[in-house]
């Protein structure tokens, strides 16, 4: 039996013992990725969904699976690579490696999953998918090599680093692409020293036509795995082979890298990744919603959007835990639950650390007008309204001096500045869309008040 048929077979019985919000919450999502010995290995989205099933289902998944099996069977779970990218094992002796790949394909290190039609892509990181893009139809031909993708936690690096292997990996089969995290080319190092097999080592990643390195910055600190590296960047580089890493921040800002190795890193291409902005984090919603089977309101879509900026994982993470929330209290999801979850994922602090600035931004966001044209001196009907209702905001939800907002439009007096309050009180009673547009923005402006 295949471990397809076979989680194929389980599933079934889940399907008729569990509720079906249950089920397509919880069961449907997990993959299995192959079956060792007496064990199952299975693939969960991310950290949060596999702690949940720990806690919550799996004796119910054990129960199925024995039954699909025709007797007791084990059972490992391995996280996806931006969800967490680490085995869950509670057998040590199981023969499978930490930060094992989980992609169905010949390339075990590569997940399918991450491909550039599912990266979603903004003004934030348009030129990374571009130089990646180019990579991945032209490696090691240009002069993006090596090319080395940074930024922050969760914005989408290892998904362009996946996405240039499995776009070689389908126009060039015959390409050999490997892909490894920093930390498996350590301990794979490690391991060829402990067991004398340096040369297989070497040659393990030397044969490579295309070399993906994840996260290079925790080569730090390590000096012979720095030389091993050296060399076999050296090696692939003079030899015409296209290497690509990822790193949390721009070659030349890290410490405890070889000279002679960031020299390297840093004679291609380097390009960042920005944390996404508002009209990407939305799209980024929509997307990850649908993925989950989730129908979301638009007001609960922008209400996210809105607030989790940070990165794509904190956006995915935020959905799941919607869903948590929503099976285990049997209840649907609205703009009060939603807003929960916000709080409980960002902390209400964070939340409460709302300026002035971030309500021009958030006025401009929504009018399409500039911010500094809302605090600069034009007197554009469009422009003046916008102007108006940001000073009507700052005054209603911050509660600021009116000489202060004052200073942060242009140096207006407080006379001006009330004028504009009263203005806008005004319309919000007689306007009908000037009425909606204000509660919109100081319903979610407030949103720490409440």
């Amino acid at each position: 039996m295949t471990h397809d048929i076979l989680w194929n077979d389980a599933k079934g019985g889940l399907r008729s013992t569990e509720p079906s919000h249950a089920y397509s919450t919880w069961f449907e999502p997990i993959g299995s990725i192959g079956l060792s010995e007496d064990t199952l290995i299975l693939e969960v989205p991310n950290q949060f969904f596999f702690e949940w099933i720990q806690s919550h289902h799996k004796e119910t998944i054990e129960r199925e699976v024995s039954k699909a099996h025709g007797g007791e069977i084990k059972i490992k779970y391995t996280v996806s690579p931006e969800g967490g990218v680490e085995d869950k094992d509670e057998n040590p002796s199981a023969k499978w490696s930490p930060k094992q790949p989980v992609a169905k394909q010949k390339n075990k290190l590569i997940n399918e999953k991450y491909t550039f039609a599912s990266f979603i892509q903004g003004a934030h990181n348009q030129f990374a998918k571009a130089a990646a893009l180019n990579v991945s139809e032209t490696p090691g031909q240009q002069s993006f090599n090596p090319l080395v993708i940074y930024g922050g936690v969760g914005m989408g690096k290892t998904h362009l680093l996946h996405a240039i292997g499995n776009k070689i990996i389908e126009q060039s089969p015959e390409k050999k692409v490997v892909c490894a995290s920093s930390e498996k080319f350590t301990l794979d190092f490690i391991s060829s020293i402990q067991k004398n097999r340096t040369v297989e080592f070497s040659k393990s990643y030397r044969i490579a036509d295309v070399l993906l390195i994840d996260d290079i910055q925790f080569f730090q600190g390590k000096e012979q795995t720095q030389e091993q590296f050296f060399h076999t960047f050296n090696e692939l580089f003079q030899s015409g082979k296209q290497i690509v890493m990822t790193a949390d921040r721009y070659p030349g800002e890290m410490v405890g890298l070889q000279d002679r190795l960031l020299s390297r890193f840093k004679s291609g291409l380097s390009v960042d990744i920005q944390p996404p902005d508002f009209e990407t984090r939305v799209a980024i919603v929509m997307e990850k919603a649908e993925i989950n089977g989730l129908k979301l309101p638009y007001d609960i879509i922008e209400l996210i959007g809105t607030h989790i900026k940070n990165n794509v994982r904190d956006l995915e993470s935020t959905i799941i835990r919607l869903l948590a929330h929503s099976s285990l209290s049997n209840r649907e999801i609205d703009y009060g639950l939603a807003k929960k979850v916000i709080k409980e994922r960002i902390g209400t602090n964070a939340i409460s650390d709302l300026s002035i600035e971030d309500i021009i931004r958030r006025v401009s966001e929504t009018t399409h007008i500039k911010e500094k044209e809302i605090v600069g001196a034009s007197r554009k009907m469009e422009i003046a309204e916008a102007r108006q209702i940001s000073i009507y905001l700052c005054r209603e939800i911050l509660g600021t001096p009116l000489v202060s907002i004052g200073m942060h439009f242009g140096g207006r007096d407080h006379s001006t500045v009330l004028h504009a309050c009263r203005v806008v009180e005004n319309k919000t009673k007689k306007d009908q869309r000037v009425s909606a547009l204000v509660s919109e923005l100081k319903n979610e402006l407030s949103f720490a008040l409440n």
